[in-house]
Order: structure tokens, then sequence, then C-alpha cells
């Protein structure tokens, strides 16, 4: 299945100063299969090493950081072959388990600037922040892995003539049936089987949401085994808590988040490690309040005030018992979830595109879903679940702060008006992957 995320790695490959690469991402959304694919289509050779419970690979760091002797242990004593600079793609696959590889990136960086190493790992977000690790500040290019975006979803799925079509209408143009009935049907299917890779081949090869419902049993599983495994019995417990309430916080009608409601009595200081290491696992993203939306918005963002989302819609869906039928049908019981399920939805295309977003609320309760100052454009994006497109809250955003350009995502088609001194278009949920578009054309880059 093809990742754009690919072409960040060949860019990657060709820089001029280049630095190691570090992979993060949460667990099973297809680093190491991407990593290999890379290597095969894109080096002569490649030197891949798991550090998972390979303890004399690991022992290859432990007498010194010397970057000559490292690589030719790797290579003449682990691999029995030659690692060539400019022709062998290096992989350090779960790093976390070894810290000393983790120091070691600086040297390479510093002596071995002609070498291609990529390392990556599982919940490698949550041992960086582990005591005792020399984190190679400066030292390293980094990219964020996430599952797999809408866009990729309809193209796995044998929908890239839709995704090609839309990209050469003109932004402002209004989409034809020939395109909308089909990926309505896309989206719903994405909401159901989400971007985890193994949950999408399966759905591609089989088409059958049953299966892809086994998939997703076992990724919340192996997620909830991963907390005892990496964490004290104790913090295992609280993540367990936390993680438990997700779905039942995003349903709230005010959907910030509320230690209290994890566990009765609950304090902050008591659960806010535990919801971090679901953070810095990839698993569970924050999005933090923003009431004074002034650039650069992370300086205005207030982070004890927070919702968080799921870093997969597929999986929220099955995590909160949601029926695929349920999503294809519809049903008057479901709306106020709709909604829930759809805002997670934006949040992880936004992320896809690599928008860091945050949220604006007021007093008065009127507030707008995301807000982002991506490329230095202050730019609301109201989300509605159908084609109810009435937006109070948006019009009152623009009224008081006048950003150039504000979007509002639901079903309805393409379409634009001017609200104050605002650029308003109506973009379809399914159209969000050309939000950069909407955004280039606006401002006449």
């Amino acid at each position: 299945m093809d990742r754009i995320v690919m072409e960040k790695f060949i860019a990657w490959k060709n820089k001029k100063r280049r630095k190691p690469l570090l992979v993060t991402g949460v667990r099973q959304c297809g680093k190491t299969y991407l990593i290999k694919e890379f290597g095969r289509s894109e080096f002569e050779d490649m030197a891949y090493f798991n550090f998972d419970g390979n303890s004399g690979l690991q022992s290859v760091f432990d007498y010194d950081l010397d970057t000559d002797r490292i690589i030719d242990e790797l290579g003449s004593v682990i691999l029995g072959k030659k690692i060539i600079q400019g022709k062998t793609l290096v992989v350090f696959d779960e790093i976390q388990d070894c810290p000393r590889a983790i120091q070691a990136l600086k040297y390479f960086c510093e002596n071995k600037p002609k070498l291609h190493l990529i390392a990556a790992g599982s919940l490698l977000g949550v041992a960086l922040r582990k005591e005792g690790i020399s984190f190679p500040v400066g030292k390293i290019d980094r990219i964020e892995m996430h599952p797999m975006s809408f866009e990729e979803f309809v193209t796995a799925d044998g929908g890239s003539k839709y995704i090609d079509g839309l990209r050469k209408l003109a932004p402002e143009k209004e989409i034809a049936t020939l395109y909308t009935v089909p990926l309505e049907k896309y989206l719903k299917n994405y909401y159901i089987v989400g971007g985890m890779p193994e949950a999408v081949q399966t759905w591609v090869d089989t088409h059958d949401y049953k299966e892809v419902e086994a998939v997703q049993d076992r990724i919340l599983k192996d997620y909830a085994d991963d907390f005892g495994k990496h964490t004290t019995p104790e913090t295992a417990t609280k993540i367990r808590l936390i993680w438990d309430s997700i779905p039942s916080q995003i349903a709230r009608e005010n959907n910030k988040f509320i230690f209290s409601h994890v566990k009765q009595g609950a304090r902050a200081k008591e659960l806010e490690d535990a919801l971090e290491w679901l953070v810095n696992a990839g698993i569970a993203g924050k999005l933090c309040l923003v009431q004074t939306p002034e650039i650069p918005l992370s300086g205005m963002a207030d982070n004890s005030y927070f919702k968080v989302y799921m870093s997969d819609v597929g999986l929220l869906r099955r995590k909160s018992n949601v029926n695929y039928r349920t999503i294809l049908e519809g049903d008057s019981a479901f709306i106020h979830f709709k909604g829930a399920l759809t805002e997670n939805y934006v949040y992880t295309q936004l992320k896809c595109m690599g928008i860091e977003s945050y949220f604006w609320r007021t007093k008065a309760n009127a507030e707008i879903d995301f807000i982002t100052d991506h490329e230095g454009v202050l730019m609301p994006i109201e989300v509605k679940s159908s084609d109810n497109t009435k937006a109070k809250s948006l019009h009152l955003f623009c009224s008081r702060f006048q950003p150039k350009l504000a979007i509002k995502t639901s079903l309805k088609n393409v379409g634009e008006n001017m609200d104050s001194n605002t650029h308003v278009w109506s973009v379809p949920l399914y159209v969000l992957f050309r939000l950069k578009d909407y955004l280039l054309s606006e401002m006449g880059w």
C-alpha cells in the first residue's frame, strides 16, 4: 500500500546535510514495513537490526561508541557482509531497547555523515522520556508516522481515480455526484476500518467487516498489554483507567478531559503521568484550549484545559462498541456520538497533514472545534457530521478575530461566502485532505 510519507524518506535520503533519521509513531502504524520497502527500493543493500530481546546486538554498543568499530562489527560479525556508506541503508529497529544505540546516533551524525541510518521503534516516545537516556539533541532528523490517512485508505481500496480527479479540480469548483456518492461511502468505511495498515489490508483483501474487527480487537489488546509490559503495575492500572475512559470523555457534551471522570475522586496530579504515557506512546493525543487566538497559537495554549482523542478513528469506533451497521445505515440515537467520531476523524487527518491544531471556547460555550496557524495563517475549522452547516460559533469567531480564511467541513458540497472580512470555505469531510490547497489558493502562494 502506498504511503505519502515515503516521499519524506526519499527527500531525507537526498539531503546534502543529512543526519540519522528517527522515525516515531504509534505502534503498528507501519513504520517497520515502510522502512524496509524504502530500503529495498532506494538502496543497493539494507542492513537491518532489531534490538528487541537481542542482548548480543545490544552488546555491540556496550564497549564504546566508536562508530567505525560499531559499523565493522555490525557488518562483519552480525551480518557477515560489509556495510558501505552511500549504498547500504542501516536500520536500527526497536532502538528504545538499547539506550546506548540512541546515544550513539550523535556520533553517527558527527562521524558518519554519508551513512544512511534510520532508527525506529514502538513506544519510542515513551522510552525517550525515561531518566538516564541521553537524547542526541540537534543530531537527528525526525519523521513522525501516523495511521493511514483517508486519502491513503481510498487509494489502497481501489479509489485512486477519485483522489486523482479531485486533485485536478480547482478548489472552488463544486464536486459532481460522480465523486460525492462513492467518497461518502469511502468515508463511512474509513470510520469503520480506520487507518491501521493491517486493518486496511484486511479490508482491501476481504471487504469483511468482521475480519477487520478481529484485527482491531487484536491491536487494542496489544496496546493494553503494553501498559503492563512497559510500566509498573500501579501505573499500568492508571493507564488502563484513562484508556477506557477516552470514548466516554470524547462523547460528552462539553468534551474537556476531566480526570475525576476517569475515577471518582481522582485528582489530576494522580493521573497526569498515565495520560502522558498514552500521549507519548502515540496512542492518544491532546488538543489544548486557546482562548485568545493570537499567533503563535502555541504561546497562547492552556495546557491544563484540553480534549483527548484517539490516534485512529477506526479503533475509537471499535473500542466504543459502535456497530459497523450503525455507521453504514445511521440511527437517530447515534447523532451525538457521530459528531464525536467526526471530530476524531478531523483530528487524525490534521495530524497526517502535519498541521498542529488547538480549539477555541468561550465562557458562554461558543466553540470552534479546531484552530491552526499553519504557515502563519490563523484558520478556524468548524466540524459538522452531516450536511447541516449552521455555525453560530464560527460567525462569532470571524466577527471577533477577523481571520482571512475559515473552513466549515461537513457533508455539504464545496461552497464559499464572506463572513465579516473572512473568506469561508465549505469543504466536504472527504475532501479535507486538500485543506492546504485551499490555504494556498486563498493566500495566493
